[in-house]
């Protein structure tokens, strides 16, 4: 290697974290590294002899879209490309769980190919789970066993990258990849929409504004004085967990009461209207996601109203996870002062 350039996608710091770790190993080496940060552009196009690397974490079992969209537009070249992610890590006893990558790798590399690029590594890295809509965070001891398991792995493969010998950890895993790529497209053209909808500011919110300010996706604006986030949210984790007054919060009340509200809607759509059942798979399926999703955006501005009232504020507060403090947040906590070790 010459010279790195690395483009990360990063809401939590998982992804920044591996991107610091190998600039870390690059200066060891004497190798110049350059970071760009994917959510804050113009970048400056790579030099003919960099080592280009992405990094970015998985959402939905693909690589989120700003990242998608970031990797389609990228110019045509002929460098040498190194694909990584950061996925839901767990810690079980002295093992690190992995995640699953699906289709990420696969779609990103059919496009730079078209441009001219060698592809040399795709690499997951199990970094800690940050998804907050189902479990709490990790505690601090967790996190930090991950972070030190994970920072090894990047030392080890980097020894081998440095010296430009091609690394396809995912090549273990292309059977699962494969088996859930139903999912990534689903997720993709309809549960991104819906996940976006569970995110609001309680009444801890002081509408400072930071949380539309750094939004990497300019997906948060105000509507009557409060937060709203709006369908192009990415569910990156960036405003939740880094919110001074721990406000924003996920609604696990709204989760509820739309799915009850969508099986009561479909139950009598089906009797009222029988010929549905006779639509075909696909187009069924289009319509039963369309109707869930109109059903989300009313309950989402319902709610966003209903904020506005002490009284309901407070139970909407109450019926989701995390306004509880044993939820907790995260962010990548790995210390600058353990990152230079």
């Amino acid at each position: 290697m010459k010279n790195i350039e690395i483009y990360f996608f990063s809401g939590t710091g998982n992804a920044k974290r591996i991107a610091l770790w190998i600039s870390h190993e690059a200066q060891k080496e004497n190798i110049p590294c350059h970071l760009h940060n994917i959510g804050s552009g113009p970048h400056p196009a790579p030099s003919p002899d960099s080592t280009i690397i992405f990094i970015s974490p998985v959402h939905g079992f693909n690589y989120p879209k700003i990242t998608l969209d970031f990797i389609r537009k990228f110019p045509p070249g002929t460098n040498d490309v190194i694909l990584m992610n950061t996925r839901a890590g767990m810690k079980l006893g002295n093992w690190v769980t992995p995640g699953l990558t699906g289709i990420g790798f696969y779609l990103s590399a059919f496009w730079l190919k078209g441009k001219g690029y060698k592809i040399v590594g795709q690499i997951p890295y199990d970094m800690p789970s940050n998804w907050l809509l189902l479990h709490p965070a990790l505690k601090t001891k967790a996190s930090y066993f991950i972070h030190e398991k994970i920072k090894e792995r990047v030392v080890r493969h980097f020894e081998i990258l440095k010296n430009n010998k091609p690394l396809f950890i995912s090549n273990q895993e292309i059977v699962q990849d494969v088996l859930i790529a139903p999912i990534s497209l689903l997720y993709y053209f309809f549960g991104r929409f819906f996940l976006a909808k569970t995110f609001y500011a309680s009444d801890k919110c002081d509408n400072c504004g930071i949380c539309i300010k750094e939004c990497p996706v300019n997906a948060i604006i105000e509507v009557n004085g409060r937060p709203y986030w709006t369908i192009h949210c990415e569910s990156c984790m960036h405003c939740m967990n880094y919110c001074p007054e721990k406000a924003i919060e996920t609604s696990h009340g709204l989760v509820a009461f739309t799915i009850l509200a969508y099986i009561f809607s479909i139950t009598n759509l089906q009797h009222l209207f029988p010929a549905i059942k006779h639509l075909g798979f696909i187009t069924e399926f289009v319509l039963k996601n369309l109707i869930f999703l109109a059903i989300v955006i009313v309950f989402y501005s319902l709610q966003q109203w209903l904020l506005r009232f002490s009284f309901f504020a407070k139970i909407i507060a109450g019926l989701s996870f995390s306004y509880y403090k044993f939820w907790g947040r995260y962010k990548s906590i790995f210390s600058e002062k353990n990152n230079k070790k």
